[in-house]
């Protein structure tokens, strides 16, 4: 059985000459008191014979309410594998936008458990641009080797590794 496979966009912009990243945070009740290694790029699923940057462009509309399409020209990153299987197709594209003011997509549950109530929650809550280190202790461990790539990429190699310390 083929692996799932999700696409998203790791946007960046630089602050003198410093890239810092955005991330974004999952709402709804189960993320809401976490945030080392709990926030992610916008990313999701691609459809069946869908391309992977219309859906990485596609999710990144959803989860935060604005196109990146016309961002910046977007360069692919290597696919990782998440721990449960998941491939992950992300794409680097330099993008300073507003995020102060989400859109996201919503979805619903039993809130609480074995309540009986479905509540709707947003896809995204927040998100937020981190300068590197900071941004490695927020990612998601599953997709960690993303935006170790990217920082390799925009910084180089030398410099991306005296930014791979203990994260912040």
């Amino acid at each position: 059985m083929p692996s799932e496979v999700s696409a998203g966009v790791l946007a960046y912009r630089l602050r003198r000459r410093v890239p810092e990243f955005l991330l974004v945070h999952p709402g709804g009740p189960f993320w809401a008191r976490r945030d080392e290694a709990a926030w992610s790029i916008p990313k999701g699923l691609v459809g069946e014979g869908e391309e992977t940057w219309s859906a990485a462009a596609r999710e990144f509309q959803e989860e935060l309410g604005q196109p990146i399409a016309d961002a910046g020209e977007p360069s692919p990153l290597t696919p990782c594998r998440t721990k449960r299987g998941k491939v992950v197709v992300a794409w680097l594209v330099q993008a300073d936008l507003d995020v102060s003011h989400l859109v996201s997509n919503t979805f619903e549950m039993e809130w609480p458990p074995r309540s009986g109530r479905v509540q709707a929650f947003p896809e995204v809550d927040r998100a937020a641009y981190f300068p590197p280190r900071v941004a490695l202790g927020k990612i998601h461990l599953g997709q960690r080797p993303i935006l170790v790539e990217a920082i390799s990429r925009i910084l180089g190699p030398d410099d991306a590794k005296m930014t791979q310390g203990e994260p912040r």
